[in-house]
């Protein structure tokens, strides 16, 4: 059995929605029906409970590849079968802004965890297409503007490197976060569903080469929007 979910199989749904933050596990659940608490070892916060009549399951993975690989290497072995990550991401795509919501069609692994795993293979960790599809027909009939596009993981969140954006913008990324590269690799590798929505909280490298970030108030509010989203995906998966 898993070391750090203090779980048994069954205890979550074959679908978990993967956030980062614990406060926005918690939020999630207050969502959901029939929530219940399964997992608060090392506050890696986890619920399940339903939506439209469907199981679903929240689980919280910390900032990083490193503590997103034991989560979700431990869902793994408990027979998860579906990753749905609910994050934050900065953009740096020159179409980007803020509170847009990117879908993430593949993630490049800037990150040492997938590297790690990779072993210098030229992989590029890609999402479902039946996710992202439903996805897209959502968006529509909500009147939502997504992104679907390329973004890269990293691991260092104040990068130093003057051409950090420019050479990510060159590739075609169009924005920066921290965990959908080893979710995708591990689902990947693991013949299970998975993709990434992502609110952009902050642009990183604009013409003046700053990064703007969102307020509070508006974070929350985009999130709200995020979440009911991807929870109406999921009802319709």
């Amino acid at each position: 059995m898993p070391i750090h979910l203090k779980v048994k199989k069954g205890d979550y749904a074959p679908t978990v929605l993967l956030v980062g933050d614990p406060g926005r596990a918690d939020k999630i659940s207050k969502v959901l029906q029939k929530s219940k608490l399964v997992n608060d070892n090392r506050a890696l916060f986890g619920y399940t409970g339903e939506y439209a009549g469907k199981k679903i399951s929240v689980q919280t993975t910390g900032m990083g590849c490193p503590s997103a690989a034991i989560v979700v290497e431990e869902l793994i072995q408990l027979d998860v079968k579906r990753f749905i990550r609910i994050g934050t991401c900065g953009g740096i795509g020159k179409a980007m802004k803020p509170l847009d919501i990117v879908a993430a069609v593949a993630a490049a692994p800037f990150d040492g965890t997938t590297q790690t795993y990779l072993k210098g293979a030229p992989h590029a960790p890609y999402a479902t297409f039946s996710i992202l599809k439903t996805a897209y027909d959502t968006a529509k009939s909500l009147a939502i503007d997504v992104c679907f596009s390329g973004v890269a993981s990293v691991d260092v969140f104040y990068n130093p490197s003057p051409d950090y954006v420019k050479d990510l913008r060159s590739l075609g990324i169009t924005a920066v976060e921290m965990e959908t590269s080893l979710i995708y690799y591990l689902a990947n590798r693991s013949s299970k569903e998975a993709a990434s929505f992502l609110l952009v909280s902050d642009i990183v490298g604009g013409d003046e080469h700053f990064t703007k970030y969102v307020t509070e108030k508006d974070l929350a509010k985009g999130m709200d929007t995020l979440i009911n989203f991807v929870l109406e995906i999921f009802k319709k998966l």
